[in-house]
Formats: structure tokens, C-alpha cells, sequence
């Protein structure tokens, strides 16, 4: 209408509406706007058509969530329910890949899918990858995941656990041995160094490492090169290196354990594998994955199944195996109760109990607020507008938080 007075307006300045009069001017803007707004409506049509066939398909899937009958009919609620359509089927997508990628780890989880982008940026590369992440996360998993996805998978793959090899015998074990070298030495013994030359070598527990060894394996990091022990002649090697810790390296730098210069060199690449307390959407699947293992392939009552999840399993993935493998044990007619899973006791529950005390103020919040908002949906069966009533927040602030958190809704569901 604006643009139709000022077209006017112009028009009567430079005289040209005397000679077909106002009346007519105005059919023939008002004609225009008509044919304007007819033709955006039919181009708009066109374009949208497509998308809302697709909406009215995926609405009909079951594997994506229904619409909640609590929300208001309105515009929002509609662009909202969009948006949901496109993060669950972004979602879907995104764990497809993610099995069809990585079928030995178990995690459909925003923070496991996080790790899987980083297996595959760093595993293209020959960079140096330092996996940080409490004991029974997965870290050998993880290690195995990056070589299988390398141009050297095929290559020799040496697995050594520094903890698991007494000091004295480290170096031989990295280095090798000159016959003679040492008491017992009755032949030369190439290394695993020399062994793995063009494939990959994995360092499990560097935290462990002797400090005179940190020193030699500095010098294979940055030179490619070493000699046996108690020979004389370098020996070049071509090797990837991935090492794992579940320790605090630049804590164990300042308390002089650790070097930092060997620190520079193998922090390259750091992946921080997530404690199980952190992505409790996976507790369900890692559950279902062991116990198709078991015999009888058991299964949990409902009451064991809450039990598990609000747990904090300060062992993380592998206290869960090894409860459920005890607890199928126990079992009855192949029905895991509560009272059948050991030592899971009521004041280890909180996800905030099994936190370590160098963790920041921040995280701490952000891991409560992220219980709190978890357990309310429980409450719900993941309906959000019940569970931001129970938080006495509105629905958008919940469904901002869900985002950020990283919450996994599906999974809330999948549990009613």
C-alpha cells in the first residue's frame, strides 16, 4: 500500500494522472499487487510443497517422535516442530553413519559422536594423537578405531602397555637388544619400535613411562631414529605413534613425573574421551551390547535399568561389563533385578558425586544443571512442556538448554 501512494504521489508530480485519472491509476496498482501477491504465493507453494510431504512422511515414522498435543496450535509451535523433524532425522543420520563407521564402538551420544568426527580429521593424518580419558572409558578402543580408519591400517599395529612392563625390561621391549647386551641377552631381539617400522605403535598408560625412557622416546618422536640397547648403529623407523593416559600430565609436569618437552610433542592431537557419568544416553545400548554377549542373553527389570543409569560408575565402561556380567549370574529366569547388581550403592547415584576436584566451577554447573533437566524429563516419559513445568521454566528456555547441554531426548523416551 506504501509503495502504491508513492508511485501515486510521483506519478501526479510530473502531471501523467490527468490523463487516465486517479480512479483507473489505482485498478491498475491494486491489478499489479494482486498479480505480485499471486505469483509469490504459487513460487512459495512450489518451494514449500516439497518440505511439507517430507514433514507429513516423517511425522508417520515411527522412529521419529511424535508431536506433543500440548503445544499450542501457533505459527512457533509449527516452525519449532520443524526444526525437531530436522534434528531428529539429522540425528539418525548422523548414528547410521556412526554404526556403519565405527560397529565396534557403542555410542550414539553428542559427545561420542563429537569423538567420532575426531577420529576421522586426525586418522587421514600421521599426527601424533594423545587420548586422555579415566580408566575403563575405552581408550584402546578408541586407539584401534583411529589405526583401522588410517592409510596404515594393514600395517603392523603394537600395542604396548607401559604399566605392564617392568622398568627395566621397557627399553629392551621399545629398543631391542645387542646379544650380550645384559645378563640374558643370549641373541639380538629387535624391538617393538623396529617391529612396527611403516605401521603404527600404541602407547597405552605414557603416564606410567620411567623419566630416563621419556627421554629416548623423545628422541624417536622428534629424530624417527634409536639404537638397540647396548648397540652402536641408528636405526631409522617410520612410525605412527598414538598414546593413551588416564593420568593428569600437566599436573605430573609440575611434580617433575612427567617431561614437558615430551609432553609438547605427543599432545599433537588430543581426544578426551567422556566418562560414562556424561553420556548416560549410552548406558542403555552399551547394556543391551554386553548382555546379547551373555548367555541366555538376559535382561533388565525396570526397576535395575533406573538403577544403572543413576548410578556414577567411577569404573566407567568396563565396571558396567563387569557388573552386569555378575549380576546375569545372579539372575532368574533370565531377569536382572536390582538387588542382583552388586555394589551399586544409593549415595554413588549423583552424576556430581564421582567428579574430580581440579574440575572448574563452570563445568560443575553445567553438569548439574544437566542432571536436574535429565531427571525431569524422566519424570515426563521426555515430554518437555510437563518437564519445564516441573522446572517452573517455559518451554523455549528448556529447549534452549536441551541444545546446549547436549540431552539426548530420544533416549529419555526410549526408557517409557
Amino acid at each position: 500500500m506504501i509503495g502504491v501512494l508513492v508511485t501515486y504521489e510521483l506519478y501526479k508530480r510530473n502531471g501523467d494522472i490527468g490523463r487516465f485519472g486517479s480512479v483507473n491509476f489505482i485498478y491498475i496498482i491494486a491489478a499489479i499487487a494482486v498479480i505480485t501477491f499471486l505469483t509469490s504465493f504459487i513460487l512459495l507453494n512450489l518451494l514449500f510443497k516439497p518440505l511439507i510431504k517430507f514433514i507429513s512422511k516423517t511425522q508417520k515414522m515411527p522412529i521419529i517422535s511424535k508431536p506433543r498435543k500440548e503445544d499450542p496450535p501457533d505459527i512457533t509451535s509449527d516452525i519449532n516442530r520443524i526444526s525437531e523433524i530436522f534434528d531428529n532425522v539429522t540425528n539418525i543420520l548422523s548414528n547410521v553413519e556412526a554404526k556403519e563407521l565405527f560397529p565396534e564402538i557403542i555410542g550414539s551420544s553428542a559427545s561420542m559422536r563429537n569423538i567420532f568426527t575426531q577420529i576421522i580429521k586426525v586418522a587421514a593424518t600421521d599426527s601424533t594423537v594423545l587420548i586422555c580419558g579415566e580408566s575403563g572409558t575405552g581408550k584402546e578402543l578408541l586407539a584401534s578405531s583411529i589405526y583401522e580408519h588410517s592409510y596404515r591400517k594393514g600395517k603392523p599395529f603394537i600395542k604396548i602397555n607401559c604399566v605392564a612392563i617392568p622398568e627395566g625390561l621397557l627399553e629392551s621391549e621399545f629398543f631391542g637388544h645387542e646379544k650380550g647386551s645384559f645378563t640374558g641377552a643370549i641373541e639380538q631381539k629387535k624391538g617393538k619400535f623396529e617391529i612396527a617400522d611403516k605401521g603404527t605403535v600404541f602407547l597405552d598408560e605414557i603416564g606410567d613411562m620411567p623419566l630416563a625412557t621419556q627421554a629416548k622416546l623423545l628422541r624417536v618422536l622428534q629424530e624417527k631414529e634409536f639404537e638397540r640397547v647396548g648397540g652402536t648403529k641408528s636405526i631409522k623407523v617410520d612410525v605412527r605413534f598414538i598414546v593413551a593416559t588416564n593420568k593428569n600430565l600437566p599436573e605430573m609436569i609440575k611434580n617433575g613425573k612427567f617431561r614437558e618437552d615430551l609432553y609438547f610433542r605427543l599432545n599433537v592431537f588430543p581426544i578426551n574421551l567422556p566418562v560414562l557419568r556424561e553420556r548416560k544416553e549410552d548406558i542403555v545400548l552399551l547394556s543391551n551390547h554386553f548382555l546379547e554377549s551373555l548367555p541366555g542373553k538376559p535382561k533388565l527389570s525396570n526397576s535395575a535399568l533406573k538403577k544403572i543409569i543413576d548410578y556414577s560408575w567411577p569404573g566407567n565402561v568396563r565396571e558396567l561389563k563387569n557388573v552386569l556380567e555378575y549380576a546375569s549370574i545372579l539372575s532368574e529366569n533370565g531377569i536382572i533385578e536390582d538387588h542382583h547388581l552388586h555394589g551399586l550403592s544409593k549415595g554413588d547415584y549423583s552424576e556430581i558425586n564421582g567428579l574430580n576436584d581440579d574440575i572448574c566451577i563452570d563445568d560443575k554447573l553445567n553438569l548439574m544443571e544437566k542432571e536436574i533437566i535429565i531427571n525431569a524429563l524422566r519424570k515426563t516419559g521426555g515430554v518437555q512442556v510437563k518437564a519445564a513445568n516441573i522446572l517452573g521454566i517455559n518451554q523455549r528456555s528448556l529447549w534452549h538448554r536441551i541444545k546446549k547441554l547436549n540431552i539426548d531426548i530420544e533416549s529419555i523416551k526410549n526408557l517409557h
